[in-house]
């Protein structure tokens, strides 16, 4: 059990969380011919188009309903208007979806009031285009919290309750700890146990980072509406992050789907969890592929235990990727020396740490400076922190401005899981001293004949400081026994 405290500093010093309007409209791009909208000021919405154009390298849809400090002042229901009108005059979208920021929740408009409105004034101009509005003040919570109060408001405003039950087919609800190849990993593992599955929302689909066809000004891909509305024919729903509760929690009261929540898919115990629910949902045996997969991954651990041994890590994220990255790293044998977030999450007391701090990458790189750590991990505005102490980083989560490939990267699943053993097992790798002939000193007699030859400088090493483990056995197959 861990010790929960937040920063009491009067500022964030190099922050690591984001906002919750970040959070909301990252998860409305998922939303196929979607235009996130967020109810500010513009600089609210050029700093979160920016991180997320640096982030994924591609082109991010996202407007914003412009408010001044006199339309503050009078109330936003005209920006509101605006926006919607010209925005279905311009892109005609399938969804609208608006979310609120610091600015306008301090004033307390009536954002769903006005978009009932708006509705009934402008029916024909609207059409079919559905309205989607989540408050998401940025004075509180952060990035997660704003992913999930989205993928709630989805499912309450669009998920249409008494559609019939089809059988095979899987409701998934990501986290937004997932990235687009997280998603389509998982897309992937329950196809192959022959069930439909249908993810909200799908970020695999719009920002994986392909080459339309034609120019659109919305979304490129994503969640349908017409399967948001027909979410509740779901057989079952699968959510993953403690994050998505709420959201599996409403699509089960609103249209009567169960859920199995997993708070994380990266190692082989959580792993074979999912598994084994698949197998059962399905009926069908674990196919071949799956049970190779898991074999490797074993083997991974295996061979990469020796690196992560003993090894002190200094970990920021947000609560869910903390958790699961975390857990993982100390079922490798490493320890959390350090653990910092940016919201309240249960998970955060189940951290197999001493402490987890509520607070900024400044106490991040404070708490690794005390305790010696050997790695830092977090996303990259942590580098100037490596630098100053001198220790390497791995780069986890959003941003990570100074890579390509974001989109990509998988750390879900038996694959997901090996490539991060392999990628954080040569980080370490990279930091083993290697002997060289200095080390070695030569009697003085040998040393004038080498200089005579001009021979080679010696090379000075420092000793490896990081200690290893031993080798273990496998895990027991839970997979195997769910196969029989």
């Amino acid at each position: 059990m861990a010790l929960v405290t937040e920063s009491k500093k009067s500022c964030a010093v190099n922050p690591l969380k984001m906002s919750q309007p970040l959070g909301a409209s990252y998860a409305f791009m998922g939303l196929e011919s979607c235009m996130p909208v967020m109810h500010g000021s513009q600089g609210c919405t050029s700093f979160g188009l920016v991180l997320l154009v640096r982030h994924f390298k591609e082109a991010i849809p996202l407007q914003t309903t412009a408010m001044n400090e006199a339309t503050t002042i009078m109330g936003g229901f005209d920006n509101v208007e605006k926006a919607v009108l010209n925005i279905r005059s311009r892109t005609k979208p399938q969804v609208i979806a608006i979310c609120s920021t610091g600015l306008t929740e301090t004033k307390g408009d009536d954002v769903e009031g006005y978009l009932r409105l708006i509705r009934q004034k402008h029916a024909e101009a609207l059409g079919d285009t559905a309205l989607v509005y989540v408050g998401t003040p940025d004075y509180v919570g952060a990035f997660q919290d704003g992913w999930a109060r989205a993928v709630e408001a989805i499912v309450r405003t669009l998920a249409e309750p008494g559609v019939a039950t089809v059988p095979g087919r899987v409701a998934l609800l990501p986290g937004c700890h997932l990235s687009p190849g997280d998603v389509e990993e998982l897309r992937e593992i329950v196809e192959s146990f022959g069930l439909e599955p249908w993810v909200v929302p799908d970020v695999a689909g719009s920002l994986d980072g392909h080459i339309p066809e034609d120019w659109l000004g919305t979304t490129l891909g994503g969640t349908p509406l017409r399967q948001l509305r027909a979410l509740g024919s779901a057989q079952h729903c699968l959510a993953f992050g403690e994050q998505m509760r709420p959201a599996a929690e409403r699509l089960q009261t609103q249209c009567g789907v169960p859920f199995t929540l997993f708070d994380r898919l990266t190692g082989l115990a959580a792993t074979d969890a999912l598994i084994v629910e698949l197998a059962r949902l399905s009926g069908r045996p674990v196919p071949a592929k799956l049970r190779r997969q898991r074999s490797q991954l074993v083997d991974a651990m295996l061979d990469g235990h020796f690196h992560f041994g003993n090894v002190r890590i200094a970990l920021g994220a947000e609560p869910d990727l903390l958790w699961s990255a975390g857990s993982f790293l100390v079922e490798m044998g490493a320890e959390l020396v350090a653990c910092v977030t940016t919201t309240h999450s249960p998970l955060l007391a189940k951290m197999p740490a001493g402490e987890v701090l509520i607070g900024d990458l400044e106490d991040l790189e404070r708490l690794a400076q005390a305790a010696d750590a050997d790695l830092l991990m977090t996303h990259s505005h942590g580098r100037q922190a490596a630098v100053r102490l001198g220790r390497p980083l791995f780069r986890l989560g959003i941003p990570m401005f100074d890579r390509i490939g974001n989109a990509h990267v998988v750390h879900v699943g038996y694959r997901g899981t090996r490539s991060f053993v392999y990628a954080v097992g040569n980080l370490l790798m990279d930091q083993i001293a290697h002997h060289g002939p200095g080390d070695w000193p030569l009697p003085a007699a040998s040393l004038a004949a080498v200089a005579q030859v001009g021979g080679p400088p010696a090379e000075a090493h420092l000793p490896a400081r990081i200690p290893r483990r031993q080798r273990t056995s496998p895990a027991a197959d839970p997979v195997a026994e769910a196969s029989a």
